[in-house]
């Protein structure tokens, strides 16, 4: 895994906490899509390709919302590449209220609500893009899963398993921010993003001071 400061791993579970408790959100609002795991949006597109057209056309539409948001994350960072996380988190967090006004609105602005969530997710990705590669994603925990067990593995095996605990407080915090998600929404209903918004904006004033503490400079495992 990266090897990052302990701050910067901190910062690094907060970005996937925020990214579960949207993705709940979103998987309730949907009736069982995601905005941020792409995985699972994939596999309903193909049973939605043999079974439900309309279920084929919402995770496509989904998972071209999450490119798009990749694409732009990546143009926002490399354009303000010295304060990339902030610049990017701000984006976010702004996108992320856009979703809420629809949201509230109701009526039509829903489907637009859902596809600026997706955006978002995706451009949360670039938030720690390091010369045109995205180091560590933070809102899908497949992959992050994967590098758990192969680090006990390897552990196991009297091999170098350093790194597997970092990839799995991304998982605990993802699962976390799931649950605040979904109890959020169902307190508050959609003025849950609100929530979701604030914390982004949050989060992106803290990397400017993680940023200057040079604590957010990552350099691969092993250096």
């Amino acid at each position: 895994m990266t090897r990052l400061e302990s701050r910067a791993r901190l910062f690094a579970c907060l970005l996937s906490a925020l990214a579960g408790f949207v993705d709940a959100i979103g998987f309730i609002q949907t009736g069982g899509f995601f905005v941020s795991f792409m995985s699972g949006n994939s596999t309903r597109l193909g049973v939605g390709i043999a079974e439900s057209a309309r279920s084929a056309l919402v995770a496509t539409a989904i998972i071209l919302c999450f490119l798009v948001g990749v694409i732009g994350g990546t143009l926002i960072g490399s354009r303000f590449e010295r304060r990339r996380p902030a610049a990017v988190l701000f984006a976010i967090a702004a996108a992320i209220a856009l979703a809420a006004v629809l949201e509230i609105r109701g009526g039509s602005g829903v489907g637009y609500a859902i596809a600026l969530l997706a955006l978002a997710m995706g451009a949360e990705n670039a938030v720690f893009e390091q010369g045109g590669e995205v180091r560590f994603g933070v809102t899908y925990m497949t992959g992050s899963l994967v590098r758990v067990g192969n680090g006990i593995a390897s552990a196991i095996l009297g091999r170098d398993g350093n790194g597997w605990a970092g990839y799995l407080l991304l998982w605990l915090g993802f699962v976390a921010g799931a649950v605040a998600g979904a109890s959020c929404y169902g307190l508050a209903g959609p003025a849950s993003l609100w929530a979701a918004s604030a914390a982004a904006a949050a989060l992106a004033l803290i990397s400017l001071r993680l940023l200057a503490a040079g604590s957010l400079h990552a350099s691969p495992a092993g250096r």
